[in-house]
């Protein structure tokens, strides 16, 4: 094979690294997790509450604080998606 041909044939390569598109499906799945089940990202997140607040069951979101999450997870996602079409 030619020299040349070789660095043509890197040079088109995307460039596209596995780690990030590892990361990426990672984000989709917590965003996922948002827009489904918020209730499970906020009993995760409440076990690092302890010791800072008093009473970290009192603290859990109001149906409205849950339907604010989901609308959140359903941008997260539309960006999440846009960067992996754009990566691979």
């Amino acid at each position: 094979m030619n020299h040349d041909v070789i660095v043509q044939a890197s040079s088109e390569d995307s460039g596209t690294n596995p780690a990030i598109i590892l990361l990426l499906c990672l984000f989709l799945i917590m965003g996922l997790v948002q827009v489904i089940r918020p209730q499970l990202l906020w009993r995760a997140n409440s076990r690092l509450q302890r010791g800072w607040v008093k009473n970290p069951d009192a603290t859990e979101p109001t149906n409205k604080g849950y339907a604010m999450q989901r609308a959140t997870g359903v941008l997260f996602l539309a960006v999440a998606t846009w960067m992996l079409i754009q990566n691979i």
